[in-house]
Parts: structure tokens; sequence; C-alpha cells
């Protein structure tokens, strides 16, 4: 095996580097050009991948949270110019109805450089790089490896309750639901609150699951504490089927409020 050390080098050495071998980052990748002017400054390379998509990328040799405002800046600049940078560099076969890639290649990346590329919705990507040089040789090779950016956290869905009331096609039976809901949270106005979960509908009491309610095509179903205080599921397809229920939920409810334990 050969040996070989780590080197240090300039972002101009850098460039020179990704000039000479862009599909060594990516394979594909071809370089067009370098220190192109924006009016935001020179980017540093301005390349194009194998789906003829425009990629801009933004060098530095070291950590630098800097990078990703800078990188933004030149992205926006190409992005907006993509059919003249099509015309300028047609030899490249640039395809401007392709969307603008930003790539940052640097040695390292701060935490905080990652935490925000999640939430930025334009097609970013990271490759940390290290630059060699073999004993038996002068020649610097650099090695690219390519960084995973974290996913943000899927959003909070909210369920609604119409929802769960129209997913009940008998009308005697959504109804019953509407008039019991409106019973219960009449109760006790300040403290009871109905929530809608992902299939269910919860009925609390400060902060407590006094009851579930599962709706169902042509009936619904009521789960509290019966009187002998098991968690149980009641079937409700007509009123007479309520009455008893409506009087166990009302008491369950009660001994909430009043802090008796179940």
């Amino acid at each position: 095996m050969k040996r070989y050390k780590p080197i240090e080098v300039s972002e101009k050495q850098l460039e020179d580097l990704i000039r000479q071998a862009p599909d060594l980052i990516e394979e594909g990748l071809r370089y067009i050009d370098h220190q192109r002017m924006t009016d935001r400054g020179p980017l540093d390379i301005l390349m194009v991948d194998s789906g003829n998509a425009l990629v801009v990328a933004e060098l530095k040799v070291v950590e630098d949270d800097t990078m990703l405002v800078q990188g933004i800046d030149y992205y926006d600049y190409v992005s907006r110019n993509a059919e003249g940078m099509a015309r300028v560099y047609e030899g490249f076969h640039v395809d401007p109805n392709q969307t603008t890639r930003l790539f940052l290649i640097a040695p390292s990346f701060s935490v905080s450089l990652l935490n925000r590329c999640k939430w930025i919705d334009i097609p970013i990507s990271l490759f940390m790089h290290k630059c060699i040089v073999f004993e038996d040789s002068k020649e610097v090779v650099p090695i690219f490896s390519e960084l995973t950016i974290p996913f943000p956290p899927e959003p909070v869905k909210s369920y609604h309750l119409d929802d769960k009331l129209n997913y009940i096609t008998n009308p005697d039976a959504r109804n019953m639901l509407v008039a019991l809901i409106q019973e219960a949270q009449g109760w006790d106005p300040a403290r009871v609150l109905i929530e809608c979960t992902k299939y269910d509908i919860s009925l609390k009491v400060s902060g407590r699951v006094v009851s579930y309610i599962g709706p169902r095509r042509k009936h619904f179903i009521v789960y509290t504490y019966d009187n002998e205080k098991k968690w149980t599921g009641f079937p409700i397809h007509q009123e007479e089927e309520l009455e008893s229920v409506r009087a166990l939920l009302k008491a369950n409810v009660e001994g909430f409020v009043q802090g008796r334990p179940v």
C-alpha cells in the first residue's frame, strides 16, 4: 500500500483541483467556469451535472458558516439568469428548465450550518474534502465525501372534528354524536376539552382522558370506564344504547372534576 500524507491547500489550489477533475465530486459533473462575476461578487465554480442542470459550488478550506449565505447569493444569481447562461455556455448543453443545484465544499461543517441547511428548500449538497500527497509523487489528490443533511422534523398534523363526524355516513348516528359532544362540553365548560387524534375524538377533563369516541361508518363507539372501573368500549347504534353510556360518561367526568380516583 502506498504511503501518503494529508496536506493543506489554498482556495485557489482547491479550485484548480476541482476544475481538473470535477467528477471526483460527483459522477458526470463537468466544469464550466470559475470566478464568474455576479451582482454579489465572483462565484467560485460553475458546473453542470449529468442531467444538464447548473451547479453553483462555494469552496472553503476552513470550516466557515458564512459560506451558506454566500452560496445562496450566487445560487440566486445563477437561477435568475439560467436561460442567459444556457446561451453563453451553449457548448455545455445546459438545460435552463432544470433546477439549479448548490454545492458547499469544505473540510468540515458545523452543526449550526447543518441545522440551517435542513430548513432551506433548495437542492443543497455538502461535500467534505481533504487533500493528500503520496510519498513517491508530488501530485495532490483531492478526496471528497458527501455529508447527509438531516431532515427537518415532520410538522405536527392537526385533526379536525368535522372530518371525524363526517366519517360517519349514517346521519342519525352522526347527529347523536354531535349532541353528545355538545352536552359533554356543557357539563363543565372550563375543564372539559374535546380534541381529535388520528383516529378518535378524545374527551379530557383538566388534561386527563376520560373517554375516546371512535367514529365508524354507521355508528360510533364510546370508550370510557364502566361501573367496575374497567376501560370498556360501548358501541352506539341508536338512542337507547346511548342513554346508559351518557349517564356513565357524565359520572366519570364529574369524578375527574372532583378529583376522585377512577
